[in-house]
């Protein structure tokens, strides 16, 4: 617990630094940079995005290339393949690269990099007191629900991104230290920012029963939506990676070009995407505007699109930000343009269209994350509006549900399933689901025959180092097994054969079996070894499977699909 003091209030010093750096940013490349750039006039918002990149791209190549995307992946895979190890540069060049990408007008989300810096500070914490990997893991998923509390102010959230998209289950230890983290950072940042909600909305609520049809509707269309949103940004992530004539350390500024031409028409998609960035001629709209109701429909289907391609460039050329943001922007315009046209059609029944679009925005994120339980709660501390929460939850509900149909990885887990890296299946421990006992048993393993002196089988346990041995007959057909501790049960009398002594009542698997299936079935019984005989014929011997055949192939299995941006993240 007082770890978690200490990783919470790291996560809250962090997310405040990493505020104050983004506006820094922001200020030196857009009003200095408008200053320096004014002879370009309008057009200087082009080139913005293209400087950021030109630096940002080298500080994450030569100094940490895990601080590369969205940064929930990694920690995710850290937990599942390096019991929770962080490199500690990471925490001074993940923050610096998300910086100056969303200071220079990426169109990325900071949460994705909080959560990194705020995982990165508690393994930090842990490794230098020597933890285990259970409580490495336990500080890691501390730091991030401390980044999420501090950023959004909302320790509740905080909490739950940890538990249901970090460490992807709930253990009641794990969740104290947690809430400690969570709430600790919360307390801290309200000392700097106040208790404010991060928007603030009108008041919603239900204006007939007929509205959960419409609620419902919109919950299917933001999972196609959220569908969508992840199958372009990894398409555009495969799309600049087949582009072999570029060192990937300056394909950020050709993210940064195509981001700030779409910029200089709909500025809007700039940076997180909460706030007005002030230094246009025109004041912009921000994300509140749709909240309210005060965005056309032309104007948020335009808003919908460019989003989702600004991100994705912005993420697949090589910068650093989150998706979370992004997911809740694209969110309020789908939820927004819906609400509009179902307020025109039918106004009497229905809430206005800011309603749709404050729903809207949790929905898109579950369908993204699958972490429905997330989505909510941060809605209500964000909004601080109950009245909405029952429509909120049909949404996210369904919007979950269709999305799980749609595709079985989610916006974070797809990028370690790409690489081989299947967090899904190690966390409902079915890794060995897909490994049949054929493909991993040892063949020609050596056997002996029923007929011979239990003193020539102490020779040919000396001479072979094993401990067990299938029995045969003289067809060569299984009769049993007999291990080394079976023979130490009796005396060395030379006339016993070995067939006295043999157990028979053998437990014996197949080749077509999964290992899964195997240990579900047998592993309580703690045996060495099971003979592997045909289905056909179940005195046939094919081979043994061995305890360490099964070890051997959990360990490829964990270990085959390491990326080389998260091998490169084990601890210095």
């Amino acid at each position: 617990m007082g770890l978690a003091l200490i990783v919470g209030s790291g996560g809250a010093a962090a997310a405040y630094i990493f505020r104050n750096l983004i506006q820094g940013f922001q200020y030196v490349f857009f009003d200095r940079g408008q200053d320096i750039l004014s002879f370009a006039g309008d057009y200087y918002v082009i080139v913005i995005p293209a400087i950021g990149g030109a630096i940002v791209g080298p500080i994450i190549y030569f100094f940490a290339k895990e601080a590369k995307g969205h940064g929930v992946p990694v920690v995710m895979a850290a937990i599942a393949l390096q019991g929770g190890k962080i490199r500690p540069r990471v925490v001074v060049v993940k923050a610096l690269a998300s910086a100056l990408t969303i200071g220079s007008g990426g169109s990325v989300g900071r949460e994705g990099p909080i959560v990194h810096v705020g995982s990165a500070i508690g393994s930090v914490v842990a490794q230098k007191l020597k933890l285990s990997p259970t409580w490495t893991s336990t500080l890691v998923a501390s730091g991030a629900a401390a980044g999420i509390s501090a950023t959004f102010n909302a320790p509740l959230a905080g909490i739950f991104f940890a538990m249901e998209v970090i460490l992807r289950k709930y253990e009641s230890r794990t969740f104290i230290v947690v809430v400690l983290s969570s709430v600790v950072a919360s307390a801290i940042t309200q000392s700097f920012f106040g208790n404010q909600p991060a928007f603030s909305v009108p008041i919603y609520e239900l204006v007939s029963p007929w509205e959960f049809v419409f609620y419902s509707i919109l919950g299917v269309l933001a999972a196609i939506t959220g569908h969508g949103f992840v199958t372009i940004l990894y398409a555009t992530e495969d799309l600049f990676e087949k582009i072999k004539s570029i060192p990937s350390y300056l394909m950020p500024i050709i993210g940064g070009l195509i981001v700030g031409t779409i910029g200089l028409f709909y500025p809007q998609v700039f940076g997180v995407g909460y706030e007005v960035i002030d230094v246009f001629d025109m004041p912009l709209q921000s994300i509140d505007g749709a909240l309210v109701g005060a965005l056309s429909i032309g104007l948020m289907a335009a808003l919908l699109f460019v989003k989702i391609v600004a991100t994705s460039v912005t993420l697949g050329s090589g910068g650093s930000g989150g998706v979370f943001a992004p997911s809740l922007f694209i969110g309020v315009m789908l939820g927004g343009i819906f609400g509009a046209v179902v307020h025109s059609l039918f106004p009497d029944i229905t809430a206005s269209s800011g309603a749709y679009a404050l729903v809207g925005m949790a929905a898109v994120f579950a369908a993204g994350a699958r972490a429905p339980a997330t989505a909510i709660i941060i809605l209500f501390e964000m909004t601080r509006d109950y009245k909405i929460i029952v429509p909120l939850m049909t949404a996210v509900v369904i919007a979950v549900a269709v999305a799980q149909g749609l595709r079985k990885a989610n916006i974070y887990t797809i990028k370690l399933l790409r690489r081989g890296v299947d967090i899904d299946g190690m966390n409902r421990g079915d890794l060995l689901e897909d490994v049949l006992v054929g493909d991993v048993m040892t063949r020609d393993y050596p056997t002996v025959t029923s007929t011979i002196t239990i003193a020539e089988l102490a020779d040919k346990f000396a001479a072979s180092g094993h401990h067990g041995f299938p029995v045969v007959d003289s067809n060569n057909d299984l009769t049993g097994i007999i291990t080394i501790t079976d023979l130490e049960k009796v005396q060395r009398d030379p006339s016993i054969t070995v067939d006295e002594i043999t157990t028979h009542n053998v437990i014996v698997v197949y080749t077509d079996q999964s290992l899964k299936d195997v240990l579900s079935r047998f592993g309580a019984r703690d045996l060495g070894r099971y003979p592997v005989v045909s289905r056909d014929n179940p005195k046939k011997l094919l081979g043994v499977l061995r305890r360490r055949d099964i070890i051997m192939a959990y360990a490829g299995k964990v270990n085959s699909g390491l990326p080389s941006d998260l091998s490169s993240a084990r601890p210095e």
